[in-house]
């Protein structure tokens, strides 16, 4: 079988190589894995995972409970709409402590911490479509439920939370990364390759967004577009573009002195075929070093964003606003409700900076 001797297969060998860049790239395929099917491996699958039991709120990892199911009439729901978005009407859950059968109906006794019975409920045998008894009320639609990272301080289930809250890391990841990318590797390719008044006028707007410290500029970004979702996505990729334009422009002022792009314009090549098709696939291994570190630096800016309240909005599930809406049980006894999520953003950015550092060693011309 013959080799390939190509700097993409030698490159992608010497990453291979490399213990911890293949680790963290493992960990990140998991990750994505994981947001994808979030909604069919959270065991609280209605949407943003919102099903709250203020009787248990806070408790600690592993808490067992027992479940009431109480469903809910509603028309079918697209399957394919909840995979991605999960239920918009689940079904109701009660935590108890015990209950009664009666003639055509349950009394329930609801959860108690100290044990004694709770507020009392009644419920016709009518609610319960798959019982046809009363008997048989408690096998169908009452079961003990474990909650494996414990719940938050509304009762929702945080191993949930968690699940789901990994798509705003890697989305705001992704489209941050995106946007930064067309606008520095436009503007970066323009102001090296025609140089002069259009170089100078493009390097002093990057310079001025560079003098502009980046949370700053991100949350009057935010607050100019609103608080939501797709706003933080936006803003954070308006911000991220600076170190992209000055790196493309660095390398395309090296790359476009050599012998082939001279020999391009010599056969009257157009300046766009240059550019894109011998200038910038030469000049684009630093600006993939930069996307991994600019994908890490996305995601703690979302945090810090969904920490202040101008991220993600309630009740979708962030893992900086789960911080957020924790940090003070830190000091009241239940420190894990804002360190799991904090390992979280910590072991996600730790892996992009790793796998930044295998690309960086790997596209090393010199090794």
């Amino acid at each position: 079988m013959k080799k390939t001797n190509s700097l993409s297969s030698v490159a992608f060998q010497k990453f291979k190589k490399n213990l911890w860049g293949m680790l963290s790239l493992s960990f990140l395929v998991v990750c994505v894995l994981v947001a994808i099917f979030a909604y069919t491996l959270a065991p609280d699958d209605s949407k943003n995972a919102n099903q709250m039991h203020l009787s248990i709120h806070s408790k600690s990892p592993g808490f067992t409970s027992e479940m009431l199911t109480i469903p809910v009439k509603v028309a079918n729901e697209n399957s394919i709409a909840s995979f991605f978005f999960g239920n918009k009407n689940s079904d109701t859950e009660v935590p108890i402590n015990s209950y009664e059968l009666t003639g055509k109906s349950l009394t329930i006794f609801e959860y108690t911490p100290d044990g004694t019975k709770g507020l009392q409920k009644e419920y016709m045998l009518s609610q319960f479509p798959k019982a046809k008894l009363v008997q048989e009320i408690p096998k169908k639609y009452i079961a003990k439920k474990k909650f494996l990272l414990g719940t938050d301080k509304y009762g929702r289930d945080l191993l949930s939370r968690m699940l789901i809250g990994i798509r705003i890391s890697l989305a705001i990841g992704f489209v941050a990364v995106f946007i930064s990318l067309v606008i520095g590797i436009t503007l970066g390719a323009i102001a090296g390759f025609y140089g002069g008044k259009l170089d100078a006028a493009i390097m002093w707007v990057i310079n001025v967004t560079w003098s502009i410290p980046t949370l700053l500029l991100v949350i009057a970004i935010t607050l100019a577009l609103g608080k939501g979702f797709w706003q933080v996505f936006i803003a954070v990729g308006l911000t991220m573009w600076v170190e992209v334009a000055r790196v493309v422009r660095g390398q395309v002022l090296s790359v476009k002195q050599m012998q082939y792009v001279t020999a391009a314009k010599a056969l009257g090549y157009t300046n766009w075929r240059i550019i894109t098709k011998h200038i910038l696939p030469n000049a684009m291994a630093p600006v993939i070093i930069i996307s991994a570190a600019n994908f890490a630096g996305a995601i703690l800016i979302e945090s810090g964003l969904s920490f202040l309240g101008i991220g993600a909005q309630p009740p979708m599930p962030s893992w900086g606003g789960i911080i957020k809406d924790h940090y003070s049980y830190i000091i009241l006894g239940k420190p894990y409700l804002a360190i799991i999520p904090g390992i979280a953003i910590m072991s996600l950015v730790t892996a992009f900076m790793l796998i930044g550092n295998a690309l960086r060693d790997a596209l090393d011309v010199r090794g």
